[in-house]
């Protein structure tokens, strides 16, 4: 589609991908989604991101990035029957992080039905200059239905100018301020409640090249800590019937801890013999449920509590595959580590190239108090008979008695 151009769309569920080629000197850049009524969001929940992955309707998702070859893509889904009556325009942007769009080779975003595989609309944006956020293309209603628009804006204030213009309130970094006196107990009715906090655009992503994160410099040591794995497949596909080549069914992954305390103690997480942990007593770890989706507001997750940090020498955070595909080949996952005060922290995986069952995912340590998060993405191969939870702690020296167990 030439730049400014439009076509109808169906008005159904879509993929969106923003592609672009990176290598050496190539700025990172973010998929993003803002519902408009009359030209402003209505609240900030009308942006979605990285942050904020899932609109409150369910009509918008961030689904995060994957790598194939020299092309990284960043993918939303957007249920157009499921957008709400007030919204008239949803915005369809990209923000670099770390240079301009005049770095970013190949930048696109490509519409696409993934009940059909039919390319609904694709829009190559040329001519980026010093833009470090830019506007791809748009859904907008007409005549009963919906259309596209490729758009190809840009603004050189990058995202936080991109949210702002369209009406979305940003946190800014405060420093670290006394708390207040308690106030004398009275008999005055309560404070009126407070407003939803404004929206925190800061992130971290951990690359090879800069593997390591002190969530202690970040300001992230307290409250909790939601780990989060997503993944889709190279099929483009996600959710229960997810399946790939080797596989005898659906693909069931399975997010897992290996923990030491300071005490000496250590243990697993994991769904498999149920151990789930526990979040208010050691080992202060919780695998929040067993999900198939792979979806970026559901998959995997677990919970890490913080304010035991103290207590926690070491956690090691791995995926096993428990049934339906031989490998983790094909699977494009991304993981998130999201402190309840502080900047999250992602990463993708790398494309698995061996007949991997198990991957080490993030490896969280405590030393003198600095607690720090390092991307592992290394895939284990487990030797035939021994188990991938067993490989995992031979390789990190774990040292547990391992026995058979089933969820």
């Amino acid at each position: 589609m030439p730049k400014g151009s439009n076509t109808p769309v169906p008005t159904t569920a879509l993929r969106v991908e923003l592609g672009r080629r990176h290598g050496p000197g190539v700025p990172d850049a973010d998929a993003s989604a803002l519902l408009l009524a009359t030209g402003k969001v209505r609240s900030d929940a009308d942006f979605v991101f990285y942050n904020q992955p899932a609109h409150p309707s369910g009509a918008v998702r961030h689904e995060g990035k994957r790598t194939e070859g020299a092309v990284v893509t960043d993918t939303l889904s957007v249920d157009l029957a499921r957008v709400e009556g007030a919204i008239e325009r949803i915005v369809l942007a990209a923000s670099a992080d770390g240079g301009t769009f005049g770095q970013v080779p190949d930048l696109y975003i490509e519409v696409t039905d993934p009940a059909t595989g039919r390319l609904v609309a694709r829009f190559d944006s040329p001519g980026a200059t010093v833009e470090t956020a830019f506007l791809l293309g748009e859904f907008y209603r007409r005549q009963g239905g919906w259309k596209f628009r490729a758009v190809g804006q840009g603004y050189d204030s990058g995202l936080e100018g991109l949210a702002t213009e369209f009406g979305i309130t940003v946190d800014e970094p405060q420093r670290a301020v006394p708390p207040p006196a308690p106030a004398p107990l009275t008999d005055a009715p309560p404070p009126p409640a407070q407003a939803a906090p404004p929206v925190r655009l800061t992130k971290v992503t951990l690359t090879k090249a800069a593997p390591s994160v002190s969530l202690t410099k970040q300001g992230g040591t307290s409250g909790v800590m939601r780990v989060n794995l997503n993944w889709r497949t190279s099929q483009g596909i996600s959710g229960p019937d997810a399946r790939r080549g080797g596989g005898s069914g659906n693909l069931d992954l399975d997010l897992c801890a290996l923990y030491e305390l300071a005490d000496g103690r250590k243990g697993v997480v994991q769904a498999l013999g149920n151990s789930f942990g526990s979040l208010h007593r050691p080992p202060y770890i919780h695998l929040d449920g067993d999900d198939r989706t792979g979806a970026a507001a559901g998959g995997e997750n677990l919970t890490i509590n913080l304010d035991h940090r103290q207590d926690l020498r070491r956690v090691l955070v791995f995926v096993t595959v428990y049934e339906g595909a031989a490998s983790f080949a094909g699977l494009h996952a991304t993981v998130t580590l999201q402190p309840q005060h502080g900047a999250p922290v992602d990463f993708s995986l790398d494309e698995c190239t061996v007949p991997s069952t198990v991957c080490a995912l993030a490896l969280i340590t405590n030393t003198g108090g600095d607690l720090v998060v390092r991307r592992e993405a290394r895939y284990l191969v487990p030797e035939r008979g021994v188990s991938p939870q067993r490989t995992m702690d031979r390789a990190y020296g774990w040292g547990l008695n391992w026995q058979p167990g089933r969820k």
